[in-house]
């Protein structure tokens, strides 16, 4: 009998999941850095900071100074999916993420 698809793997689905959404927040902070000043006060160039900041500092730490502040979200993006890349396949030899099932 197979586990539950979802709760049966939670915690592989809670950081999978959060770590895409962290992602693909910083593409999007990165892609409208560009269209919006960096104190603006629309709602969702904040939430997208707010959401992504602790990410872009600790990209700050891990790379060069030479890399421009511009682009510090893109390389923040690259360590996130990596990790999240790190953490799936960890998940998966563990045996904590769901494997398809052999054709029946």
């Amino acid at each position: 009998m197979q586990r539950d698809f979802i709760l049966g793997h939670l915690p592989f689905w809670l950081v999978t999941y959060s770590l895409a959404v962290i992602g693909w927040t910083l593409l999007g902070r990165f892609l409208l850095q560009f269209l919006v000043p960096p104190d603006s006060p629309l709602y969702i160039w904040r939430a997208f900071r707010r959401l992504t900041d602790w990410a872009v500092a600790a990209a700050a730490l891990l790379v060069p100074s030479l890399v421009a502040p511009p682009f510090l979200p893109l390389v923040a993006a690259f360590w996130v999916f990596a990790l999240r890349l790190a953490l799936g396949l960890g998940m998966y030899a563990a045996g904590w993420a769901p494997r398809l099932a052999p054709a029946g």
